[in-house]
């Protein structure tokens, strides 16, 4: 990763209409940083439906489709077909959407496109919730935040669910590569993308995407809340590459789920004990993803 050079071309322009602190809007610029203007993006209904402007004004200097909320699957499919069908293999087709519109409404196009190999990148950018509507809980939702539908007040009826782990069902169908990233770690996002370019077939990335106003956080914070979602394991960066599990950043000192959630204004309802049992829940994750990664790479030596 220190051998990494980030690319200098930018292809979002300023302009956008994305909230202040946006993650999202860093998602998209690194994608197409390291993907380049040879790229094709379709966007179902969510936040970047409307971070672009209004037509015929754009912040994207690549082409762009928008779809409905349940289709980037088949959108990407489509068009991947139609390039092919033209003898055009070196456009870098991507669907581009948000966790509503993917671990929720768009999951059966997704499962579709990569169960039949489509050679695409998927992105699922991820500030877990559906934002443009209105902070609503999505199955990406973590255990513990405060949604506009998971309210707090004296029911205490915030997330009681698991986050859904979007990196293992998309592994579970088998596809060449998929990886977690982050906007706080574009090196490593980059890193990932440029090796999705020399893999063909469905690549999909689960990228977290800090919103500010979601989540009750100071908009100079987005990025710092993004790395300590890493460090602190509540959001760990790998790769499972043909079955192989790699973790691409091993943090270096300890951060604690407390403090982590210390600068979010959705997880303040939490008492000391629900932290603790959060705690010990993200300790267990990580401790099976240490041992899927042991255990994969054990089987290359067979």
């Amino acid at each position: 990763m220190k051998n990494l050079t980030i690319p200098e071309e930018e292809y979002m322009l300023p302009g956008h209409t994305a909230c202040l602190g946006c993650g999202a809007t860093l998602a998209m610029r690194y994608t197409l940083k390291a993907l380049g203007k040879n790229t094709i993006i379709t966007i179902p209904a969510c936040c970047w439906a409307v971070i672009p402007g209004v037509y015929p004004s754009r912040t994207l200097e690549v082409p762009l489709l928008y779809t409905a909320f349940e289709v980037t699957g088949a959108a990407v499919s489509g068009i991947r077909q139609a390039l092919s069908a033209k003898g055009i293999e070196d456009v870098n087709v991507v669907g581009f959407a948000g966790d509503g519109g993917t671990a929720d409404i768009g999951i059966q196009s997704l499962s579709g496109a990569v169960e039949r190999g489509e050679d695409i990148f998927y992105i699922m950018y991820d500030n877990e919730a559906y934002m443009n509507t209105g902070i609503q809980r999505s199955s990406s939702t973590p255990k513990g935040a405060w949604t506009t539908t998971t309210q707090v007040g004296k029911v205490r009826d915030w997330k009681k669910e698991k986050k859904k782990n979007m990196v293992e069902i998309m592994a579970a169908h088998g596809i060449p590569y998929t990886a977690t990233a982050s906007i706080a770690f574009p090196e490593d996002f980059i890193k990932k993308l440029e090796k999705g370019k020399k893999i063909k077939g469905p690549k999909f990335y689960h990228v977290f995407s800090t919103c500010p106003t979601g989540w009750l956080v100071s908009p100079n914070k987005s990025v710092e809340v993004a790395r300590l979602a890493v460090d602190s394991k509540v959001f760990p960066l790998y790769e499972v590459e043909n079955g192989i599990y790699n973790i691409t950043y091993m943090p270096k000192k300890e951060v604690s789920v407390k403090e982590y959630f210390s600068l979010q204004g959705r997880f303040r309802h939490l008492t000391e004990d629900e932290i603790n049992e959060i705690q010990k829940e993200v300790d267990e994750s990580w401790r099976i993803l240490i041992e899927k990664e042991k255990w994969s790479k054990s089987l290359i030596k067979v």
